[in-house]
């Protein structure tokens, strides 16, 4: 707070690759600036009691050396500044306290040092804490790992593995890095990355995440990512990085709180200069240091930093990572979500639930050709008929056309896979029809020109996505679907999930060209899973990826990743960035408001120095503390519970509403 706009404390590396602070105090009491503040209170406090005892020598000195300790923690830093060419806010502070004891105020100067310490403590405290309580996700990195090398068990440190190792984790034992299961079945507790209490159950070829819990039996896990790159890690220095980018408020407080400080310097001159030209000089220099003091801006130098720190790291810690102010003001400004159903509605585990044929094709017939052309595709339908089909080959020449479908060639022979549209039906036009109706995908094969077979899929909606569309109805925001499958499917999931709005049978850039009309003129923000729904995410005001964990592409370019599968997720964090934003417009409001009224006041003798002094400290603890509202989270995690050292964040009173706001069952 010694500058005009307090930057971060450098960062520095830590053992597994993300970028750290200092760790700073974990006590309030263990603070450098509070520590010098008590004792310079304490002198002040015995000097006054012996001024009035008839000492006055005695009290005038110990208040001077109240004034000196406490500068201790403001005056160095602000020569250092000087030093580079900085003028900050503890340049103000230091003029107006050696103003003061020139001009004899000497008791008034010490609590202008005490109060002014108080405040710097306070602020260094808070950030520090809602920083630490962003490391401590890394605490959830064992430290040791278990690793079997040339047929024996050795212990390493998690920086001691490499890519290839196989892990063995013990039922209780957390994941040092990132791998892939190779031999057993369990159930893993992502809870502490993702917010979701529900265990995942895993077996061979499924991922496991730095910091998941083995719940179930013993595994052994095969490296994939050292540990300074794992997906824990990534994330703690992809949001660190976040902290550090300004929103439109922060940005705001910079442009207002930079060129104060030098008007303030010129202001507090202008005042000394005609004032004595006018009057008294010594009275109109009192003024005048008054004035800088009124006018410091301590306050707006915090006001939104700190409020962007302690939001960004309570969404963090519960899987919700919000990539810096800028996205997280943003999202407190949505008024319209629009959703893609596969993946993000739906559960994304889609099965095939009918097969129907033709011409003498029998199902395992149909079923084998169609999964030869998904063979090597991504997409979650693809999965599912190849889960249908079992091993086959692979066709050639497979080429997809964004939107509709598949074709190639098996053994010569022509093949299409696609959606009704793009394929005539023909005699299967009721068929699809009729399970069209019944919330399922349909895709058509057509082998040599001839349609064959119609294959239904259905992935089933998720069973929170009513109550999550619920609450953001709640919130005042209007939900849309978009999807790609055809529209019968897509309005009966709609209708279940409780949304009226659906645009169905769209290609992935008509997703995009469809934002605007959808947004009116408002903020809009797209959900997807942040690979096909890409350009979408791109065009909407604010782009969320919905289940990222461990997916690069989603973490790296979303604006917002969710990291859990559960979408209440999604309102709770809307929430929290509405609240946070209110925070940062009453924090730069209350700021503005104190120099404003202030300064007159200062300018024309109304106020004395002790009580400008005691005002203008005292509008700065109340922002601190209200900053540090934005770091409680209420009911983001599926329990209600704080899973990352709870010791660091007390609940406090905030603006709740039981019915939008509430722990997940």
């Amino acid at each position: 707070m010694a500058d005009a706009c307090c930057g971060p404390a450098p960062a520095r590396p830590n053992s597994v690759g993300a970028t750290t602070s200092d760790d700073g105090p974990e006590r309030l009491w263990q603070v450098r600036e509070l520590q010098y503040a008590a004792v310079a209170a304490v002198l002040l406090g015995a000097g006054w009691l012996i001024g009035t005892a008839g000492s006055e020598r005695v009290a005038t000195l110990l208040a001077l050396l109240a004034a000196v300790v406490a500068a201790v923690s403001f005056v160095p830093g602000a020569v250092r500044n000087l030093r580079h060419g900085r003028v900050g806010v503890g340049t103000l502070m230091t003029i107006a306290a050696i103003g003061a004891i020139a001009l004899g105020q000497i008791p008034e100067a010490a609590m202008l040092g005490v109060l002014f310490s108080i405040a710097e403590g306070l602020e260094h405290y808070a950030v520090t804490r809602t920083r630490r309580g962003l490391r401590a996700l890394l605490s959830l990195v064992p430290p040791t790992a278990s690793v079997l090398r040339e047929g024996t068990e050795i212990i390493l440190a998690p920086d001691e593995l490499s890519i290839g190792d196989i892990m063995v984790l013990r039922p209780g034992e957390r994941a040092a890095t990132d791998g892939v299961i190779r031999s057993g079945r369990t159930s893993l507790d992502l809870s502490a990355i993702t917010g979701e209490s529900v265990p995942v159950e895993a077996g061979p070829g499924d991922e496991v995440h730095a910091g998941a819990i083995n719940g179930g039996g013993a595994v052994e896990v095969q490296v994939t990512a050292l540990a300074a790159d794992s997906s824990l890690a990534r994330i703690v220095h992809i949001v660190e990085e976040a902290q550090e980018r300004k929103g439109a408020g922060q940005r705001l407080a910079d442009r207002v709180a930079r060129p104060l400080v030098p008007a303030i310097m010129f202001l507090a001159a202008l005042v000394a200069g005609l004032g004595s030209l006018l009057g008294d000089a010594m009275l109109w220099i009192e003024r005048a240091l008054v004035v800088l003091v009124a006018a410091s801006p301590c306050a707006l130098a915090i006001a939104v930093p700190l409020t962007v720190v302690a939001a960004i790291g309570a969404s963090s810690r519960h899987g919700a990572l919000v990539k810096g102010g800028a996205a997280l003001e943003e999202l407190g400004r949505i008024r319209v979500v629009t959703l893609d159903k596969t993946g993000t509605l739906t559960r994304n585990t889609p099965q095939v639930i009918a097969v129907i044929t033709r011409n003498g094709v029998s199902e395992h017939d149909a079923l084998t050709a169609a999964a030869a052309l998904e063979a090597r595709s991504e997409h979650p339908l693809a999965r599912a008929v190849l889960t249908a089909a079992g091993d086959v080959t692979a066709a050639e020449d497979v080429t997809a056309v964004p939107g509709h479908g598949l074709h190639g060639t098996v053994d010569g022979i022509p093949l299409r896979l696609g959606k009704p549209g793009w394929i005539d039906p023909g005699d299967f036009a009721d068929d699809v029809a009729h399970l069209q109706g019944e919330g399922a995908t349909v895709v058509l094969v057509e082998r040599d020109t001839t349609v064959v077979a119609a294959i239904a899929v259905r992935d089933e909606l998720r069973p929170e996505a009513p109550e999550a569309v619920h609450r953001l109805r709640g919130l005042g925001i209007d939900v849309a679907m978009l999807t790609g499958d055809n529209r019968r499917t897509a309005e009966t999931l709609a209708a279940q999930a409780g949304i009226s709005t659906v645009h169905a049978e769209l290609l992935p850039e008509d997703k995009a060209a469809l934002l605007p009309a959808l947004a009116g003129g408002r903020r809009i923000a797209m959900v997807g899973d942040g690979v096909n729904d890409a350009p979408a995410l791109a065009t909407a005001d604010i782009g969320i990826a919905m289940g990222a964990m461990g997916t690069d592409v989603a973490i790296e370019t979303a604006d917002v990743a969710l990291m859990g599968e559960d979408l209440r997720h999604l309102p709770q964090v809307l929430a929290h960035a509405r609240r946070a934003r209110r925070i940062m417009l009453q924090n730069i409001g209350l700021s503005l408001a104190i120099i404003g009224v202030l300064v007159p006041l200062a300018a024309t003798g109304v106020l004395g120095l002790a009580t400008v002094v005691f005002i203008h400290e005292f509008a700065e603890v109340l922002v601190i503390v209200n900053a540090i509202r934005a770091a409680e989270l209420p009911g983001l995690t599926a329990t209600g519970a704080r899973h990352v050292d709870e010791r660091i964040f007390t609940p406090t009173i905030g603006e709740r509403d039981p019915e939008l706001i509430r722990p997940i069952p």
